[in-house]
């Protein structure tokens, strides 16, 4: 029996279709949850949630949310949802960098905060990229 997976975030629906698997980001780890497992609602954190389907594998960059688990289906509801091949590796490297600078400069902690959600979510986005190039 397969699983019903729906990712959305305020500006789309992302992804709906059948998977066999999902990964998803949770606050404290990756959560691995196949058909019928337990029903559980998690906090999601900032990471590559990962689709397999049919031998296929396809990544999103998650960021921020919630994920409801029921034995037939998962909804994700993200702060963000991006699909690999919409990142540009080059526009990461530069958020990236730029990020990293701001973080040298920062003085009150919630620039500080801020700064480091925004370098997180850079170097996931530079990683999914990377690893999407590397795949082919």
């Amino acid at each position: 029996m397969p699983l019903q997976l729906e990712i959305v975030s305020p500006e789309r629906r992302a992804f709906t279709d059948e998977v066999d698997m999902v990964v998803v980001p949770g606050i404290d780890g990756q959560l691995g949850i196949l058909p019928h497992h337990t029903r559980l609602i998690s906090a999601l954190g900032v990471g590559e949630l990962r689709i397999k389907k049919g031998g296929t594998e396809q990544s999103l960059l998650i960021s921020g949310g919630f994920v409801e688990v029921r034995p037939d289906k998962v909804i994700v509801m993200a702060d963000l949802a991006e699909h690999s091949d919409e990142i540009d590796e080059a526009k990461a490297a530069d958020a990236r960098k730029r990020a990293e600078a701001e973080l040298e400069s920062a003085k009150d902690p919630v620039d500080i905060a801020r700064v480091r959600a925004a370098l997180q979510t850079a170097l996931m986005r530079e990683r999914i990229a990377t690893r999407r190039r590397s795949r082919g």
